[in-house]
């Protein structure tokens, strides 16, 4: 017989064991034609069970057979057990799907190779060492001029890349009427030559197309943004669009799933790096560097071939400027050169996200292995209350592997219904997490296919926690000693041993989860509670762009127009909004000394400003309008205390000193109150305000500028009404005005605790599982203990125990447990804070409060879970109980 036959045989085994009855019929048949009895002939053939289950196993793989009826068996069981079952797979089930989102995450963002040609070649280039400000940094951002160097030193080992960092842009197909959004990258021509991409239709570019700055105004789009936005129309080849009022031919559309190089980003349109109007300037740094080094090169001498071009240019640097002070100088020539293996791309927000990624994937870790310990323990008690079962097989004949063999199926039933219910969890978990950390102007786009690493990882965990969970009851299953069970004298404390070591384990994870956690909601409390210097309560900011440059009248000209809009309570111009992550920077001297080496901040703004921002002038007076303040600044006190020890500077004048050596005196006029700069972390900066008129260091006032914020204080509290309202109001005063974008200071305030908020969401609900499962395990092992003693219980009570010596002899070995697992896992949390200490903000692990949260939460938990066992073990009637028996 053939091995399929053999195997189909076990899943029709009753249609078998009829076709077997029959043939065993028919023998006897035959031998009653022949003459004999039937008497006889069943005398001669043998017990018929014992033939039945001979000729039944010559006729399957007797292996999977049993497997098919454990499984059968198992699951009647478990139906049986509804309850226990149910409370069983969803606490499992959860912190699986917990598990494989997290993994879900961790593979899109960190595991997943870009989909181009040998993603394994490609490398980026960095600089490592001091900053700017004295801090150590990696900096993967570069100028042009400075490329076009790299790429001819290292033509003849490797190909150089440059791809600009993707961003939202306002683009149109018609007329601005039709503005839209669309997230924009400039990328070398040659890229798509080189990452080995096809064209669905048209065709990509090529390094003809980026050789000359503004040469070829051509556009590639994505696959995925042709079939959202055009629908997959083939019409849309030599169509025209325009962005930064510059007009591009669509030449061709790129196959997905390329999107870009970073995860977290998804890019709509590519452009050629030459159409930036930054390529000539080799003060700004604004892209990052690929490098494809092909299979059997060195990127080491790759990188030796890179270092002196780069250092060359630092030399350069060096000459050209007189504000870097001699520690700035030697910490900028001493920056090191780095390659770093890119297959899976490069992104910022991979950067900024990954030790929260590392600290969600900890945390659920530790919720599994709580539910896997809880599993255990009720694994553990079924097999307990089963003992004569497991021993009346041992005694006719079951061999103790077929036991082990008995619960680990059932435990595979338990591990497979709840990797169903994660794996519903996890297609629902990962995206919801993406939206913590997304906004409508920086959204997160990410791609979570669920590909064979995925699935990989689903069936190991699912076989992991199987075992886990599953191997030690069916372990303690197989020791079974049926002369005792049989009798009811077998010894439960061996069991009461394994369930309590496995409380005191669950506890310890349970208080670890909780002291995590209670770190990171009290980090984003004491963010959230920061005083950031102004008021964020209706106040819009109102992004706006011209089609060419205006004059610093044209825009004081809008900002008239604005404040007459109803509605509005004051108005004022700036350079961008607080907190947006914006910084300009640069040495300042005073008294025409020689540059500092603390660095200051400058923003541009409005006479207005203050009274906009609801930030108090503690001395001297605001900038005045026009071109009577072009020369004044007003600083903030940190200002006055980092640069003048605190003294007066109403009166004084300073310089700022460029990175190109020209310095721009400034007036002081007024000294603001500090408030927050460029962040929330690093919030109180020395900030000197300057006006809007002020000459820049670096480009001439001449020129003008095409875009400015607008600051907005609304009396009316519908950001949408005054959005629209606004919009109308600027796009009245001239027809090349726009609002490319209105947000409100508050959005942008919260932008800064995105990963903290995130953090505290999930560490809560996180930490609300474990103290639930933690509570589940602590009440099955006292109920099970209270069910184990009951004639013990009822004995004592009937010698006359009161209802309190019951009471603590219940709880009194898992009380001991309990504790011993809360100065284990207070220790451990001690130990794990200092790897998240990037995450936390202005909170000290060891303080009373974050150590007290977790022991009172764990106690309320043992609390509510002793109290039914308690409960019924001093109800315990000894007189009924004795003659049941």
């Amino acid at each position: 017989m053939s091995w399929m036959q053999r195997i189909a045989n076990v899943f029709r085994s009753e249609k078998l064991d009829r076709d077997i009855d029959e043939e065993i019929a028919s023998h006897i048949d035959e031998a009653s034609a022949d003459g004999r009895t039937a008497r006889d002939a069943r005398r001669a053939l043998g017990s018929p069970l014992k033939l039945r289950d001979e000729m039944h196993d010559a006729h399957v793989l007797t292996w999977l057979d049993s497997l098919r009826a454990d499984a059968v068996y198992g699951w009647r069981r478990l139906a049986r057990s509804k309850v226990t079952t149910a409370a069983a797979v969803i606490s499992l089930g959860l912190a699986i799907g917990a598990c494989t989102a997290a993994f879900r995450l961790v593979d899109a963002l960190m595991l997943t190779p870009l989909p181009v040609k040998a993603p394994h070649e490609l490398y980026t280039v960095a600089r490592k060492g001091i900053g700017p400000e004295g801090k150590p940094q990696i900096s993967d951002y570069w100028d042009y001029p400075l490329f076009l160097k790299m790429r001819a030193a290292v033509k003849d080992d490797a190909e150089l890349l440059a791809v600009d960092y993707s961003g939202q842009a306002d683009i149109t197909y018609s007329t601005d009427d039709a503005m839209e959004k669309a997230h924009w990258e400039h990328i070398s021509g040659g890229a798509f030559d080189s990452f080995g991409l096809n064209p669905v239709i048209g065709r990509l570019m090529h390094e003809s197309d980026d050789h000359a700055p503004g040469a070829h105004p051509v556009a590639v789009l994505s696959e995925r943004y042709w079939a959202r936005r055009f629908g997959r129309d083939p019409g849309v080849i030599g169509k025209s669009l325009q962005q930064d009022n510059k007009t591009y031919e669509i030449i061709g559309v790129v196959q997905s799933p390329f999107a870009g190089t970073e995860p977290g980003s998804m890019v709509d349109i590519f452009a050629p790096m030459t159409m930036n109007d930054r390529v000539t300037d080799r003060h700004v740094m604004w892209f990052m560097t690929f490098v494809r080094v092909p299979q059997g090169r060195s990127p080491e001498r790759v990188r030796a071939e890179l270092d002196p071009v780069v250092y060359s240019d630092r030399e350069d640097r060096m000459k050209e400027s007189t504000s870097m002070s001699e520690k700035a100088k030697a910490d900028f020539l001493n920056q090191k050169l780095i390659l770093t293996p890119a297959a899976t791309g490069a992104s910022e927000f991979r950067e900024d996200n990954r030790d929260a990624l590392v600290a969600l994937s900890v945390l659920v870790g530790l919720v599994l292995l709580i539910a896997c310990a809880n599993v255990a323990n009720l694994m553990t008690a079924q097999a307990a209350a089963r003992g004569r079962e497991l021993a009346l097989r041992v005694s006719i004949g079951g061999g103790r592997r077929r036991l082990v063999q008995l619960v680990l199926v059932e435990s595979a039933w338990i591990g497979v219904m709840a990797t169903a219910l994660g794996a519903v969890f996890a297609w629902w978990a990962a995206p919801f997490v993406i939206a913590l950390n997304s906004t409508p102007d920086n959204p997160v786009q990410l791609a979570l296919p669920a590909d064979w690493r995925v699935l990989a990882f689903a069936v190991a965990l699912t076989s992991a926690v199987t075992l886990f969970f599953g191997l030690v009851p069916a372990l303690r299953a197989s020791k079974v000693d049926p002369s005792c069970a049989l009798k009811g004298g077998e010894d439960p404390h061996a069991r009461h041993r394994t369930m309590n070591l496995m409380v005191g384990v669950q506890v310890s994870f349970c208080i670890l989860v909780i002291f995590v956690s209670g770190l990171f909601v009290a980090s984003f409390r004491r963010l959230l509670d920061k005083p950031v210097g102004f008021v964020a309560k209706g106040l819009l900011v109102l992004d706006v762009m011209s089609s060419e440059r205006r004059s610093p009248e044209t825009w004081e000209a809008l900002l008239a127009r604005i404040k007459q809009t109803p509605g509005v309570e004051s108005a004022a111009l700036a350079s961008w909004a607080l907190m947006d992550g914006t910084a300009w920077n640069d040495s300042v001297s005073f008294n025409g000394g020689p540059p500092s080496e603390t660095l200051g901040y400058f923003l541009r703004i409005s006479p207005e400003w203050p009274d906009a921002m609801k930030i108090p002038i503690d001395a001297g007076r605001t900038l005045r309008p026009g071109a009577d303040g072009q020369s004044e600044a007003v600083v903030s006190r940190e200002f006055a205390r980092t640069f003048l020890q605190g003294a007066d500077p109403v009166g004084k004048f300073f310089e700022d000193v460029g990175d190109n050596g020209k310095r721009t005196q400034f007036a002081v006029v007024g000294v603001i109150g500090d408030s927050c700069y460029r962040g929330l972390r690093e919030c109180v900066l020395p900030v000197a305000y300057l006006s809007v008129r002020s000459i820049d260091p670096y480009i001439e006032v001449a020129e003008g500028t095409r875009n400015a914020t607008v600051m907005v204080r609304t009396e009316i509290d519908s950001t949408s009404s005054m959005s629209a309202t606004l919009r109308q109001a600027v796009a009245n005063v001239h027809m090349g005005f726009r609002v490319s974008n209105v947000r409100t200071q508050q959005s942008i305030d919260d932008l800064q605790m995105m990963r903290e908020r995130m953090l505290a969401i999930l560490a809560i609900f996180f930490a609300a599982v474990a103290l639930v499962l933690a509570g589940v395990g602590l009440y099955g092992v006292m109920n099970y203990s209270v069910v184990q003693r009951q004639r013990e219980i009822g004995v004592r009570i009937a010698v006359g125990a009161q209802a309190y010596d019951i009471a603590r002899s219940v709880v009194a070995r898992t009380a001991m447990m309990v504790l011993a697992g809360a100065l284990v896992g207070i220790a451990l949390g001690l130990a794990a804070s200092r790897s998240f200490e990037a995450l936390l903000y202005n909170v000290k692990p060891q303080s009373l409060t974050s150590l007290a949260i977790p022991c009172v939460a764990i106690a309320a938990a043992a609390v509510v879970a002793a109290l039914p066992a308690v409960i019924r073990a001093v109800r315990i009637d000894p007189v009924v109980l004795l003659r049941s028996e």
